[in-house]
């Protein structure tokens, strides 16, 4: 098989438009790399195609697009990239393959790489927020709350400050500056929510690592005076022995 066929048949176009650094959403929607794009115009499945500048084609004219090469070049490039074999010359006599390298991004592909962790972190957060505010809500007044409704509780009004005021709406600066800031936090969210898939949400466990960096305030710099200043006024369930 030779490079085009091996490509081809191994990578898709949103594979390879993720791995070079261009956010794609849930409906496989992305920011046209090809033309002054504003909102997501271009589809990328297997083939591309942008309903505003009328690209189209496979994972090989994407990527000579993009880097500005022939296709012959797209191709060798993807391989390598992606580590796939193929016959190095076209009787297949001789067999390549190319060791797995991940690709080097650039500093603004590292940058959306580290927004798109945050933004899924704390998508992922609100949704776990929102289910435990639903379904650990306590039965009556005299029940103890359960530790998970008071951090929905406590944390709800937060992160979907954050979602809505700075990583979907924000300046380019807020949310990159918002990113750096909160990269601890970024963490412990994920642990969080690795915690919750563990252990479930039948049983409480303790205090997780998360739990207590919430409780005991944990300093942030930039964006995360922001954070703090937001937690200050947020609701806070409180005991029964405090109604």
């Amino acid at each position: 098989m030779n490079v085009f066929e091996a490509v081809k048949q191994s990578v898709t176009t949103r594979q390879a438009a993720e791995a070079y650094g261009i956010r794609v959403n849930r409906n496989g929607m992305c920011v046209c790399p090809f033309h002054k794009d504003k909102n997501p115009s271009m589809k990328v499945d297997r083939r591309f195609h942008c309903f505003g500048c009328q690209a189209d084609g496979d994972v090989i004219d994407f990527t000579a697009k993009l880097f500005n090469m022939n296709s012959k070049g797209a191709a060798v490039k993807l391989a390598t990239d992606f580590g796939i074999p193929y016959d190095a010359d076209r009787h297949g006599g001789t067999r390549t393959r190319a060791a797995p390298v991940r690709p080097k991004l650039s500093p603004v592909q590292q940058a959306r790489q580290d927004e798109d962790r945050c933004f899924r972190a704390y998508c992922s957060y609100l949704h776990l927020l929102e289910s435990w505010k639903t379904e650990r809500r306590p039965g009556t007044p005299e029940e103890e709350p359960d530790r998970r409704f008071i951090e929905a509780c406590q944390r709800l009004d937060y992160v979907q400050y954050v979602l809505d005021n700075i990583l979907l709406t924000g300046t380019e600066h807020e949310r990159t500056e918002f990113v750096e800031a909160h990269r601890e936090e970024v963490k412990r969210i994920e642990q969080r929510i690795a915690e919750s898939t563990t252990h479930g949400t039948t049983t409480c466990t303790g205090d997780s690592d998360y739990d207590r960096a919430v409780r005991h305030g944990v300093p942030t710099q930039g964006a995360g005076d922001r954070r703090t200043t937001l937690q200050r006024n947020l609701p806070v369930c409180r005991s029964a022995e405090d109604r």
